[in-house]
């Protein structure tokens, strides 16, 4: 893993924009309308070494694939990808409407989610995903396909490194309902010992894995109350045990581990302090930890790093320009963000990046395009100011 020994070095988070071609494939299947899927194919390929090209232009050190391969989201394409679980139409209470910011805010949400009408969304994440037996890893293909299309990409644009995210084994499949395993331990159990064969290929193919975990500390929100503290820590303790299983054998320095507070576009008002959970994040058998740090709920937490060790060897990299608005943030507020943490971290140990991804979905952006590449390069130019206090007018030009 690339590390920041003469400037700044940046990345993002994972899931970027689609664009025009793919959203018409996407599209069209949310329609239930059959597609030409070796059209699908070549246009998917093409798109991602220009999405490649693109973050190189913007000055991304350590780009992916935008995960243009998910054919759903984040989370929930590991679907497609796992079987064992069926869908069905969400009864009695809805899952996704769950959690404390969602009962203090309820009439935000109303309105927020009628603003949706006539709006691209994807149908998916409106069904309950019921697992109905054994959880098996039948994927390969869609797998093989994204390193394919991502080390054609890196060659041709001349990156020596690049990332793959995928879902831990907590948010895999999120509001899922257990109709097969003992207990939900069990499940989480066996998503592991599945998804560990996507974990070990991403590796294995030459990329850094990215293990995604919003899950992690938006579980609070969703526990707490009924439940404590200390049972929502206990809950976490576990996850983080688990997901050290599926890495089990994999080098810490290939490996980034993502948490963020959802990314939904609301109060947050109930999200976990990190202060409260850093200790098991740092627990992740990884070599870079991707925090949450740009946005107004959490950007005060870089407080934390002046009192939580970074372990040695590790890198941490904050987001220092947010995916939830579109404003643009200024160079200077990104370099300055950067000085803070290098301060704590020191600046070898630091990566600029994002809050989180830009798309969580292939129908439901955050921004719109044309400001999430301004995002990207004002995050570039920011790690290039700070990369100049830190270095002297010595540090390396992107």
């Amino acid at each position: 893993m690339k590390r920041s020994t003469d400037r700044i070095l940046t990345t993002h988070t994972g899931s970027l924009i689609r664009p025009p071609r793919l959203l018409d494939f996407a599209r069209a299947r949310q329609a239930g309308q059959p597609i030409d899927q070796e059209a699908f194919e070549r246009t998917l390929k093409d798109e991602v070494a220009d999405v490649v090209t693109r973050q190189v232009r913007a000055g991304i050190d350590v780009p992916n694939d935008g995960e243009f391969g998910k054919s759903t989201s984040w989370s929930l394409y590991a679907l497609k990808r796992l079987s064992g679980f069926e869908l069905r139409e969400v009864t009695g209470v809805n899952p996704f409407a769950r959690g404390a910011d969602r009962v203090r805010f309820r009439e935000f949400y109303d309105d927020l989610e009628g603003r949706g009408e006539g709006t691209d969304w994807s149908n998916v994440t409106t069904k309950n995903a019921v697992c109905v037996a054994a959880i098996r890893y039948n994927g390969l293909f869609e797998l093989k396909r994204d390193i394919d299309n991502l080390k054609a990409a890196t060659t041709a644009a001349g990156v020596n490194e690049a990332f793959l995210p995928v879902a831990a084994p907590s948010s895999a499949i999120p509001d899922r309902t257990n109709e097969y395993y003992k207990s939900d331990d069990d499940l989480v159990v066996a998503l592991a010992e599945a998804l560990r064969t996507e974990y070990r290929a991403i590796v294995e193919a030459g990329f850094l894995l990215q293990v995604d975990d919003a899950r992690a500390a938006v579980t609070y929100d969703r526990m707490v109350p009924p439940a404590t503290f200390e049972d929502y820590y206990r809950w976490l303790a576990r996850h983080v045990e688990i997901l050290n299983h599926a890495l089990e054998g994999l080098p810490q320095d290939r490996i980034r581990y993502h948490v963020c507070w959802g990314s939904w576009p609301g109060p947050h008002t109930t999200d976990v302090p990190l202060r409260k959970i850093v200790d098991l994040i740092l627990k992740v058998n990884a070599g870079a930890y991707l925090i949450e740090a740009a946005n107004p709920r959490h950007e005060h937490e870089w407080k934390v790093w002046q009192e939580v060790r970074l372990p040695p060897g590790k890198i941490l990299v904050p987001g220092v320009v947010s995916h939830g608005t579109n404003v643009v943030e200024h160079p200077d507020l990104v370099a300055e963000r950067l000085l803070r943490f290098a301060s704590a971290v020191g600046r070898e140990n630091l990566i600029a990046g994002t809050d989180c991804g830009f798309a969580q979905e292939e129908l439901n952006r955050r921004v719109h395009p044309s400001v999430m590449w301004a995002k990207l390069e004002a995050m570039a130019e920011g790690a290039r100011m700070a990369s100049r206090q830190l270095w002297g007018r010595a540090a390396a030009a992107v």
